[in-house]
């Protein structure tokens, strides 16, 4: 078994400058490092290896990055990889496309190293299925999820919420930091039946936050994406 301070990345980076920076800097910081600079290669050696995080460029030659993210996500022993976008500003419509094909989260070039490593973190961190607490509630400071009862307490304050926005608001805490679409959210919330489009999930979340009051800022938007959870 993997030693837990030797967590493996593959980077996919075609562009050397890069790849090389983020090497050096993810070494530094403990972990065990691969790179590779095309679609295909990147391809094949997450299949080869399995690493515990892919750093995935989307502008790569060969096979663009969105296509190794489809086959990886779309093959039964692949699709557990958790995996890092690098995209170039602008590219919004394909942050959209790659978080809905199961990408975990972005990052914009140019990029903070240290804020880079954060989201290494962050996402090695938060990959493990997030469990139940034993007493059905989820607690961010002054905001308490009681999913049995379907209640939310504000500063333990009753507020209350429709069916609709308690759904958001449990989706979007069982996963803090993580960044979701609004396609992603309308799946999560719609039932047999239940008619909910993804500019209504902007009407959602301004009532939500409404109603949330001073927690209203746990709930972020991420411009041109969705919405996410703070991680608090």
């Amino acid at each position: 078994m993997r030693a837990m301070t030797q967590k493996q990345i593959l980077v996919v980076e075609d562009e050397e400058d890069i790849q090389e920076l983020l090497r050096y800097n993810l070494t530094k910081d403990g972990y065990q490092v691969h790179c590779t600079g095309s679609g295909e290669s990147g391809l094949r050696e997450a299949r080869k290896l399995l690493p515990d995080l892919l750093i995935l460029d989307l502008m790569l030659p060969k096979m663009n990055g969105l296509e190794v993210c489809r086959q990886l996500k779309s093959a039964a022993d692949t699709n557990h990889i958790p995996i890092i976008m690098l995209t170039a500003k602008g590219e919004e419509s394909d942050i959209v496309i790659g978080l809905e094909m199961g990408a975990d989260d972005y990052v914009t070039k140019p990029f903070s190293v240290q804020v880079f490593l954060s989201r290494v973190k962050a996402v090695l961190r938060r990959n493990q299925e997030t469990e139940l607490p034993e007493s059905g509630i989820l607690s961010f400071k002054d905001l308490q999820i009681h999913l049995g009862k379907y209640e939310v307490r504000v500063k333990d304050e009753l507020t209350k919420l429709t069916r609709t926005e308690f759904m958001i608001l449990e989706f979007l805490s069982r996963r803090p930091g993580w960044v979701f679409t609004r396609g992603q959210i309308v799946d999560a919330v719609r039932g047999d039946g239940y008619a909910i489009t993804d500019r209504a999930i902007d009407f959602q979340i301004v009532g939500l936050r409404k109603k949330l009051g001073d927690v209203a800022k746990y709930i972020e938007t991420v411009r041109g994406v969705g919405y996410r959870f703070a991680e608090i």
